[in-house]
Protein backbone atom coordinates (compact mmCIF):
# COMPACT_ATOMS: atom_id res chain seq x y z
CA UNK A 1 0.00 0.00 0.00
CA UNK A 2 1.37 3.49 -1.07
CA UNK A 3 0.77 5.99 1.44
CA UNK A 4 1.25 9.80 0.61
CA UNK A 5 2.63 12.66 2.05
CA UNK A 6 -0.02 15.23 3.80
CA UNK A 7 1.59 18.23 2.93
CA UNK A 8 1.84 16.97 -0.90
CA UNK A 9 -2.32 15.77 -1.16
CA UNK A 10 -3.30 19.22 0.41
CA UNK A 11 -1.29 22.05 -0.79
CA UNK A 12 1.31 20.72 -3.85
CA UNK A 13 -0.48 18.12 -5.87
CA UNK A 14 1.49 16.58 -8.58
CA UNK A 15 0.01 13.20 -9.32
CA UNK A 16 -3.37 12.30 -10.15
CA UNK A 17 -3.26 9.93 -7.22
CA UNK A 18 -2.30 12.76 -5.04
CA UNK A 19 -5.67 14.56 -5.98
CA UNK A 20 -7.57 10.99 -5.39
CA UNK A 21 -5.91 10.72 -2.25
CA UNK A 22 -7.43 14.46 -1.53
CA UNK A 23 -10.93 13.53 -2.16
CA UNK A 24 -10.78 10.55 -0.10
CA UNK A 25 -8.58 11.59 2.82
CA UNK A 26 -9.64 15.31 3.35
CA UNK A 27 -12.87 16.25 1.54
CA UNK A 28 -14.93 13.18 2.25
CA UNK A 29 -14.86 13.31 6.02
CA UNK A 30 -15.09 17.26 5.98
CA UNK A 31 -18.53 16.61 3.50
CA UNK A 32 -19.58 13.33 4.43
CA UNK A 33 -21.89 13.26 1.13
CA UNK A 34 -23.60 10.02 1.89
CA UNK A 35 -24.08 10.81 5.47
CA UNK A 36 -22.52 10.77 8.60
CA UNK A 37 -19.67 8.05 9.43
CA UNK A 38 -20.53 6.42 6.04
CA UNK A 39 -16.97 5.19 5.01
CA UNK A 40 -16.23 4.74 1.33
CA UNK A 41 -16.89 1.76 -0.35
CA UNK A 42 -14.71 1.16 -3.26
CA UNK A 43 -17.35 -1.08 -5.24
CA UNK A 44 -19.72 1.74 -4.72
CA UNK A 45 -20.44 2.98 -8.50
CA UNK A 46 -21.90 6.26 -6.72
CA UNK A 47 -19.05 6.70 -4.15
CA UNK A 48 -16.49 6.49 -7.02
CA UNK A 49 -18.10 8.73 -8.92
CA UNK A 50 -18.58 11.15 -6.58
CA UNK A 51 -14.80 10.81 -5.82
CA UNK A 52 -13.92 11.32 -9.57
CA UNK A 53 -16.01 14.19 -10.11
CA UNK A 54 -14.34 16.28 -7.36
CA UNK A 55 -11.06 14.84 -8.20
CA UNK A 56 -11.12 15.66 -11.82
CA UNK A 57 -11.86 19.35 -10.24
CA UNK A 58 -9.24 19.50 -8.05
CA UNK A 59 -6.78 17.83 -10.83
CA UNK A 60 -8.21 20.68 -13.19
CA UNK A 61 -6.73 23.61 -10.94
CA UNK A 62 -3.43 22.11 -11.07
CA UNK A 63 -3.13 20.93 -14.60
CA UNK A 64 -3.34 17.00 -13.89
CA UNK A 65 -4.58 14.86 -15.89
CA UNK A 66 -5.42 11.16 -16.18
CA UNK A 67 -8.27 10.74 -13.67
CA UNK A 68 -11.50 8.24 -14.58
CA UNK A 69 -13.12 5.98 -13.19
CA UNK A 70 -11.05 2.81 -13.18
CA UNK A 71 -8.14 4.75 -12.14
CA UNK A 72 -9.87 5.96 -9.84
CA UNK A 73 -11.32 3.08 -7.95
CA UNK A 74 -7.77 1.49 -8.18
CA UNK A 75 -5.98 4.44 -5.71
CA UNK A 76 -8.85 3.84 -3.33
CA UNK A 77 -8.57 0.28 -2.90
CA UNK A 78 -4.96 -0.08 -3.31
CA UNK A 79 -5.27 -2.17 -6.21
CA UNK A 80 -1.76 -3.02 -7.68
CA UNK A 81 -1.79 -3.37 -11.68
CA UNK A 82 -0.42 -6.90 -12.61
CA UNK A 83 1.39 -7.08 -15.85
CA UNK A 84 -0.52 -9.45 -18.15
CA UNK A 85 3.09 -10.91 -20.09
CA UNK A 86 3.83 -11.66 -16.28
CA UNK A 87 0.42 -13.65 -15.52
CA UNK A 88 1.36 -15.42 -19.20
CA UNK A 89 4.32 -16.62 -18.41
CA UNK A 90 3.50 -18.01 -14.65
CA UNK A 91 0.74 -19.70 -16.93
CA UNK A 92 2.34 -21.32 -19.49
CA UNK A 93 5.04 -22.88 -16.99
CA UNK A 94 2.16 -23.96 -14.63
CA UNK A 95 0.61 -25.53 -17.85
CA UNK A 96 4.00 -27.51 -19.25
CA UNK A 97 4.59 -28.56 -15.78
CA UNK A 98 1.10 -30.18 -15.49
CA UNK A 99 1.63 -31.64 -19.19
CA UNK A 100 4.57 -33.45 -18.62
CA UNK A 101 2.81 -34.60 -15.03
CA UNK A 102 0.28 -35.86 -17.03
CA UNK A 103 2.41 -37.45 -19.91
CA UNK A 104 5.75 -38.57 -17.84
CA UNK A 105 7.24 -37.32 -21.44
CA UNK A 106 9.88 -35.02 -19.28
CA UNK A 107 11.35 -34.46 -16.40
CA UNK A 108 9.63 -32.61 -14.08
CA UNK A 109 10.68 -29.07 -12.90
CA UNK A 110 13.29 -29.45 -10.14
CA UNK A 111 12.29 -27.14 -8.48
CA UNK A 112 13.60 -23.56 -8.73
CA UNK A 113 13.33 -21.37 -11.81
CA UNK A 114 13.91 -17.57 -13.40
CA UNK A 115 12.57 -16.27 -15.85
CA UNK A 116 14.01 -12.76 -16.95
CA UNK A 117 12.98 -10.66 -20.21
CA UNK A 118 14.77 -7.21 -19.63
CA UNK A 119 17.31 -8.01 -22.61
CA UNK A 120 15.91 -10.98 -24.42
CA UNK A 121 14.65 -13.46 -22.35
CA UNK A 122 16.44 -15.67 -20.00
CA UNK A 123 15.52 -19.07 -18.37
CA UNK A 124 17.52 -21.41 -15.73
CA UNK A 125 15.74 -23.72 -13.73
CA UNK A 126 17.98 -25.79 -11.19
CA UNK A 127 17.20 -27.36 -7.20
CA UNK A 128 18.17 -24.85 -4.14
CA UNK A 129 20.73 -26.56 -1.93
CA UNK A 130 19.74 -26.97 1.17
CA UNK A 131 21.89 -26.44 4.78
CA UNK A 132 21.38 -29.57 7.01
CA UNK A 133 22.70 -26.38 9.64
CA UNK A 134 20.31 -24.06 8.66
CA UNK A 135 19.02 -22.08 11.68
CA UNK A 136 15.38 -21.16 9.87
CA UNK A 137 14.83 -24.59 8.58
CA UNK A 138 15.84 -27.30 10.30
CA UNK A 139 16.05 -28.64 13.39
CA UNK A 140 19.46 -28.78 14.52
CA UNK A 141 20.80 -27.24 17.69
CA UNK A 142 23.40 -24.44 17.22
CA UNK A 143 26.53 -23.85 19.54
CA UNK A 144 26.77 -21.15 21.76
CA UNK A 145 30.04 -20.16 23.17
CA UNK A 146 30.32 -17.97 26.18
CA UNK A 147 32.14 -17.02 29.21
CA UNK A 148 30.68 -18.95 32.34
CA UNK A 149 30.77 -15.81 34.22
CA UNK A 150 29.16 -13.81 31.59
CA UNK A 151 25.44 -12.33 32.68
CA UNK A 152 22.34 -13.24 31.36
CA UNK A 153 22.27 -10.05 29.65
CA UNK A 154 25.35 -10.61 27.35
CA UNK A 155 23.65 -14.00 26.59
CA UNK A 156 20.75 -11.90 25.64
CA UNK A 157 23.19 -9.84 23.87
CA UNK A 158 25.10 -12.25 21.95
CA UNK A 159 21.78 -14.10 20.42
CA UNK A 160 20.13 -10.75 19.54
CA UNK A 161 23.08 -9.36 17.51
CA UNK A 162 23.52 -12.76 16.24
CA UNK A 163 20.63 -13.59 15.23
CA UNK A 164 18.80 -10.31 14.82
CA UNK A 165 16.26 -10.70 17.58
CA UNK A 166 13.87 -7.95 18.26
CA UNK A 167 11.71 -9.72 21.52
CA UNK A 168 13.11 -12.98 22.43
CA UNK A 169 11.85 -15.27 24.14
CA UNK A 170 14.31 -18.03 26.25
CA UNK A 171 13.20 -21.24 27.78
CA UNK A 172 15.60 -23.77 29.23
CA UNK A 173 15.14 -26.92 31.10
CA UNK A 174 16.94 -26.90 34.49
CA UNK A 175 16.54 -29.81 37.18
CA UNK A 176 14.06 -31.65 34.93
CA UNK A 177 11.95 -28.35 34.66
CA UNK A 178 11.31 -26.22 31.92
CA UNK A 179 12.24 -22.43 32.94
CA UNK A 180 10.94 -19.01 31.10
CA UNK A 181 14.50 -17.12 31.51
CA UNK A 182 13.17 -14.18 29.94
CA UNK A 183 9.96 -12.99 28.27
CA UNK A 184 8.56 -9.44 27.03
CA UNK A 185 5.05 -10.17 25.31
CA UNK A 186 3.85 -9.11 28.47
CA UNK A 187 4.36 -6.42 31.56
CA UNK A 188 3.42 -9.25 33.63
CA UNK A 189 6.20 -12.06 32.40
CA UNK A 190 8.30 -8.87 31.35
CA UNK A 191 8.64 -7.76 35.13
CA UNK A 192 9.29 -11.43 36.20
CA UNK A 193 11.57 -12.14 34.60
CA UNK A 194 13.74 -8.92 34.36
CA UNK A 195 15.30 -9.48 37.09
CA UNK A 196 17.09 -12.64 35.24
CA UNK A 197 19.21 -10.38 33.41
CA UNK A 198 21.57 -9.03 36.00
CA UNK A 199 22.20 -12.82 37.17
CA UNK A 200 25.41 -14.87 35.99
CA UNK A 201 24.16 -18.10 34.27
CA UNK A 202 25.44 -19.97 36.83
CA UNK A 203 23.05 -18.22 39.47
CA UNK A 204 20.40 -19.35 36.88
CA UNK A 205 21.34 -22.70 37.17
CA UNK A 206 22.77 -22.88 33.46
CA UNK A 207 25.94 -25.00 32.69
CA UNK A 208 27.90 -26.80 29.77
CA UNK A 209 25.73 -28.00 27.51
CA UNK A 210 22.43 -26.90 28.41
CA UNK A 211 20.03 -26.78 25.49
CA UNK A 212 17.83 -24.05 25.34
CA UNK A 213 14.78 -22.80 23.12
CA UNK A 214 14.99 -19.65 21.92
CA UNK A 215 11.21 -17.13 20.03
CA UNK A 216 10.81 -14.12 18.14
CA UNK A 217 8.74 -12.75 16.10
CA UNK A 218 10.97 -12.52 13.72
CA UNK A 219 10.88 -16.25 13.81
CA UNK A 220 8.92 -19.00 11.95
CA UNK A 221 9.99 -21.63 14.89
CA UNK A 222 11.79 -21.84 17.77
CA UNK A 223 15.86 -21.82 17.72
CA UNK A 224 17.35 -24.66 19.67
CA UNK A 225 20.58 -23.57 21.41
CA UNK A 226 23.56 -25.30 23.38
CA UNK A 227 25.24 -23.38 25.55
CA UNK A 228 28.93 -24.42 25.48
CA UNK A 229 30.73 -22.85 28.52
CA UNK A 230 34.20 -21.60 28.82
CA UNK A 231 36.29 -20.84 31.93
CA UNK A 232 38.45 -17.56 32.25
CA UNK A 233 41.58 -19.43 31.94
CA UNK A 234 40.32 -21.19 28.15
CA UNK A 235 39.08 -17.61 27.30
CA UNK A 236 42.34 -16.08 27.70
CA UNK A 237 44.22 -18.95 26.27
CA UNK A 238 42.02 -19.02 23.38
CA UNK A 239 42.95 -15.50 22.75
Amino acid sequence: MVNFPQCTIAHNPRLPEHCVEWVTSILWPKEQPFGPDVKIDGDSVEHIQWIVEHATKRANDHNISGINFRFTQGVVKRVIPAVASTNAVIASICATEVFKLATSSVMLMNNYTMFNDIEGIYMLTYPPEKRDDCPICSNVPVRIQINETAKFQELIDLLTEKYQLTAPLILAEINGNLKTLYMTSTEQMRDATKPHLRMTLQELGLINGTEMLVGDPTRASSLRVILSLTSSMETATTK
